[in-house]
């Protein structure tokens, strides 16, 4: 299963620059002019977790192989776009692709850098994109609300309860606030309204590009961003895109390490965001140990051990018989698999059995 991130904002604000760095290519094009990203950039990049080389020294692993998030650059949008202003149609259609948005700001000031709207002020440049989003919803539907509303009247029961759901959504949109506001509680009002694909309903992650003095403590604009996303239960992570870039160019782990200290960094902005993101997502991992490889997998929190199987292979949901399950604490202690079952810590698991952040499986399954 992939998850996506879009990384979004306006034209020029670092998001290019961020995703270089993100993925350390130069796939997007980072220019001082809007509209330089032209289609969306793809780059898959490995998730930081601590606990694979532990693992791997426990099983004897020849490879490690973490697991990843995948990040898109999506064009820079302007006002006007949910009208086709700039590249407004392409821009939409991009970010109903993904799973979260990583929402760019600019905080910092730099006369070469143009703004489009003429001067650095963050939040009202993440409210500028998220009114974009919101008049694009409910323009949306309300298209769709007028046929259903009709088909509801008629007693087609589908459309009663899609309207159902729509109604406290177009009421939140028309007050100026985001469809995620009057994201349903029911389990089947939720599945209808994640079928709407509203580009207000994704979680957002603001990132706060900051000049490279203030990527350890952040500065007067990036604390304004905080305050607004502790006001939308929302989160921020400050960052410097350009410390970022030169730390994508190093080419040993001592390097960066030694440079990001001397900034006072203690870990890369990278590994901040993709962990805001895990956040976000509300993404857990379990590992597969062995001889062969150590490998780190992804699943949404409070995802039952049949669809965590199935991550591996199709055939291992389907044929699935239970999870031989160790807990990452007790792997590390018994010194791996044998020590661990000697120990009377393995458990068998059945389909029921949700699966935790930092699981061990071994499978067993029959096809």
């Amino acid at each position: 299963m992939g998850f996506q991130c879009g990384i979004v904002g306006l034209p020029n604000v670092g998001k290019s620059t961020l995703f270089n760095a993100l993925t350390s290519t130069a796939q997007a094009q980072a220019a001082n002019f809007p509209f330089c990203t032209i289609e969306p950039n793809v780059g898959r990049v490995a998730v930081p977790d601590p606990r694979l080389e532990p693992l791997s020294k426990a099983a004897k692993s020849a490879k490690i192989l973490p697991t990843q998030l995948e990040f898109v650059d999506i064009a820079g949008l302007v006002r006007g776009a949910s009208k086709g202003e700039g590249l407004g149609n392409q821009f939409l259609a991009n970010i109903r692709e993904v799973d979260a948005i990583i929402h760019v700001l600019r905080c910092f000031e730099d006369d070469d850098i143009t703004h489009v709207d003429g001067g650095v002020d963050p939040v009202r440049d993440a409210e500028t994109v998220e009114t974009e989003l919101m008049l694009a919803d409910l323009e949306s539907l309300e298209k769709r609300y007028t046929n259903l509303s009709k088909r509801a009247k008629g007693g087609d029961a589908e459309s009663k309860a899609m309207v159902a759901v729509i109604e406290p959504v177009l009421e939140a949109l028309r007050d100026g606030k985001p469809a995620r506001v009057a994201r349903p509680g029911d389990a089947e009002q939720l599945r209808l309204f994640r079928m709407l694909q509203l580009l207000t309903a994704k979680p957002v992650l603001y990132v706060c590009n900051v000049e490279e003095a203030a990527a350890a403590e952040g500065n007067a604009w990036s604390r304004k961003v905080a305050e607004k996303a502790a006001a939308e239960g929302a989160t921020s992570v400050v960052i410097s895109a350009a410390i970022e870039a030169e730390v994508a160019q190093l080419g040993s782990d001592e390097e960066k390490t030694e440079f990001l200290e001397a900034l006072g960094l203690a870990e890369t902005g990278l590994t901040r965001i993709i962990r805001a993101g895990y956040d976000l997502l509300q993404l857990i991992t379990f590992f597969t140990c062995g001889p062969k490889e150590t490998r780190a997998w992804t699943v949404p929190r409070g995802s039952k051990a049949p669809r965590a199987a199935g991550e591996i292979h199709t055939d291992f949901e389907r044929g699935f018989i239970r999870a031989e399950t160790i807990a990452y604490d007790d792997y590390l202690a018994f010194g791996g698999e044998t020590g661990a079952r000697e120990a009377g810590k393995m458990r068998s698991e059945g389909k029921e059995y949700v699966v935790q952040d930092g699981d061990v499986f071994l499978f067993r399954f029959n096809v």
